[in-house]
């Protein structure tokens, strides 16, 4: 066993060994130009390559048309999902196909190429994420062919004097963009007496640790900024060897050398000084960065990426002083998710990654993504806080049996550009989630304790005392009540899951009824064959459950007819459950004739033999739909003591 691992390890690491030698390459400046003929691909640029590795995993397009959630919450427009954000971001479709287009345009050289991608939005929202997805990818990236030596890793191309560079470009199919950077021009008369053709060529990969393609620069202390960390330094201890302009006294490791052909990540970007960030106009516009101290200016070919929050971008927006860097931004704005079931992913996605074993409860995250977009949305005159709530989630809104027609195009008109930048970030839910299975006893979490969760968190928020009390209410107030309604439907569904035939029964006679009544015909009693009209007061009895008032109740009736025609039409099945308010209405039917016994199985300490299967039974359901014996036992005695309420 110990062999055969031993084995299986020495396998594996022979096996990358060898993979890791095809693809890496020394040879001439010749060898290379044979290579590039072969493939031109081999020298394309920065953006080009990022938006290529992004666009190789894959994407599909949701069209309106065949998605019913997308028509809801996009109208007509439809959405493209890439595979490479797909399983890391949530809720912000539009913000990547901004971001996609950003280099879709800069790939093809566009004036795109020559401006800062700019993040702006709130703490938790996904900025910093989203730059290390973008990291990841170059990492795992195919190496590029750069000149041995060289402190740039630039593109051995830069080798062709100018004269020569348009009949190779014929040759070869490319276009030859830059200049050798001061050191490597300096080898190539030292060292090869001008002979590029002998210039040695490598590969060379990307790597966020070893600083290979990829450069960062974090905010710097405003009193002591130095550009050193942008274009490199002077090496002082070389300075009594060589001229002040002799490329060897050269310390090209500033963030700008490091990231060229990879990418520049500004982080909290406009919390550096404004003088401090002047580079960034020659890198974009110019694609060039200064070397140090009285060197010439060198050729700069990156992806330069910042981002911060809202108040910093509009301080540094609001000096006019700043125009100069504020004309070279593309600016992309990552709000707060604001769909439910999306938000709901991001937090799955993150406690994946964590060690907690505890077992979640159904609904307890979706009470903590409630939370979390109520507390990003604005108010609205046209609906309540929830049913926008749910609106923005895809979801129909039905009133009285019928599906309220809500624009959701109104709705965000309504609410401005800046909807999603405010409100609680997701970093504070996932603590009090964590906080939750930290402090669990039983090994479990439910909504109650997410609730009391985050009510303790909330209070504990450096706030303004108004918005505090916004917050409690949404908690205290707002969801749970929604939640009541969630856990009497899903007590209810397990409870009457015994009744599914009575069910059934109820749908098929109402659905008889219905049909007669909308096609003015009658009905035949099976056991007497007797013709009867069709029974308005059992058919009132069903609709009034879900409040269809008389007046609607023949357009409620038409409705259920049309529809399940469509269900047969379209080769599906009829069951109770196919029409959601006729199935609601059939439920709360159901539940009102055995209400009573439903209070007795909740509450009662001592129970007779048939309540006490029934209760099993019910207990048996919800642990078939996602409970345990603990939270079984909670939730019950929450349901007993908050809901049907005499």
């Amino acid at each position: 066993m110990i062999g055969g691992a031993f084995m299986d390890f020495k396998e594996i690491i022979e096996n990358d060994r060898i993979s890791s030698r095809k693809t890496k390459f020394e040879g001439t400046f010749i060898e290379y130009l044979d290579m590039v003929k072969k493939n031109p691909d081999i020298v394309k640029l920065a953006h080009k390559r990022i938006y290529d590795i992004i666009k190789s995993k894959g994407s599909e397009v949701l069209k309106p048309e065949e998605n019913h959630r997308i028509r809801k919450i996009y109208g007509n427009e439809s959405i493209k999902r890439y595979n490479f954000f797909k399983n890391d971001f949530f809720g912000i479709d539009k913000v990547i196909m901004k971001l996609m287009n950003y280099f879709n345009s800069a790939s093809m050289k566009g004036e795109e190429a020559r401006q800062v991608l700019y993040l702006v939005g709130p703490v938790g929202a996904g900025k910093s994420s989203l730059v290390e997805s973008i990291k990841r990818a170059l990492e795992e990236a195919k190496p590029v062919y750069s000149l041995k030596g060289c402190p740039m890793r630039e593109e051995p191309l830069h080798l062709i004097p100018k004269h020569l560079r348009g009949e190779f470009e014929q040759l070869l199919g490319v276009e030859i963009e830059g200049d050798l950077c001061p050191v490597c021009r300096y080898r190539l008369m030292h060292e090869y007496n001008g002979e590029y053709e002998k210039f040695p060529v490598i590969t060379s990969g990307f790597s966020i640790r070893s600083r290979k393609g990829i450069g960062v620069v974090p905010p710097v202390d405003p009193n002591n900024q130095d550009t050193s960390i942008l274009t490199g330094s002077i090496d002082i201890s070389k300075m009594d060897l060589y001229p002040e302009d002799d490329p060897r006294i050269f310390s090209l490791n500033g963030a700008f050398n490091v990231g060229n052909r990879g990418l520049v990540e500004f982080i909290e970007v406009f919390k550096n000084d404004v003088e401090y960030l002047h580079t960034i106009i020659t890198a974009t516009q110019e694609k060039s960065i200064p070397s140090p101290g009285k060197g010439a200016m060198i050729y700069f070919d990156g992806l330069i990426i910042a981002h911060s929050n809202e108040a910093e971008w509009n301080k540094f927006k609001s000096d006019h002083t700043n125009e100069a860097i504020l004309d070279r931004i593309v600016k992309i704005e990552v709000p707060y998710c604001l769909e439910l079931n999306e938000e709901k992913k991001i937090y799955e996605k993150i406690l994946k990654k964590s060690n907690f074993t505890a077992h979640i409860a159904p609904h307890t995250l979706s009470v903590a993504a409630m939370f979390a977009v109520l507390s990003r949305l604005k108010p609205s005159s046209k609906v309540d806080l929830i049913t926008k709530l749910k609106i923005y989630n895809g979801e129909d809104i039905v009133e009285n049996g019928t599906t309220k027609k809500v624009d959701i195009s109104e709705l965000r008109e309504e609410a401005g550009i800046t909807e999603g930048m405010n409100g609680i970030s997701t970093r504070f839910i996932i603590k009090a989630i964590d906080n939750a299975l930290s402090s669990s006893q039983y090994d479990c979490i439910n909504p109650l304790g997410i609730m009391e969760n985050i009510i303790r968190s909330v209070k504990d928020l450096d706030i303004a005392d108004d918005e505090k009390k916004k917050y409690l209410g949404f908690v205290q107030n707002i969801i749970r009540k929604e939640y009541n309604k969630v856990l009497e439907k899903e007590i209810t569904k397990a409870f009457i899951h015994s009744y599914r035939e009575q069910a059934e029964t109820l749908f098929n006679n109402y659905l008889d009824n219905a049909e007669a009544f909308v096609n003015k015909t009658r009905l035949k009693d099976k056991a007497t064959g007797e013709e009867l009209n069709p029974d308005e007061k059992f058919m009132r009895s069903i609709e009034e459950q879900i409040g269809i008032s008389e007046s609607s109740a023949k357009g409620f009736r038409t409705d259920v007819t049309s529809y399940m025609f469509y269900v047969v039409r379209n080769g599906g099945k009829i069951a109770y459950d196919a029409y959601e308010p006729l199935k609601e209405a059939i439920e709360k039917k159901l539940t009102s004739s055995v209400k009573d016994l439903s209070r007795i199985i909740t509450k009662s300490r001592v129970r007779d033999k048939e309540q006490d299967e029934k209760y099993n039974a019910m207990v048996e359901e919800m642990k078939r739909n996602g409970y345990c014996d603990y939270c079984c036992d909670v939730i019950l005695k929450y349901a007993a003591n908050n809901l049907w309420k005499d």
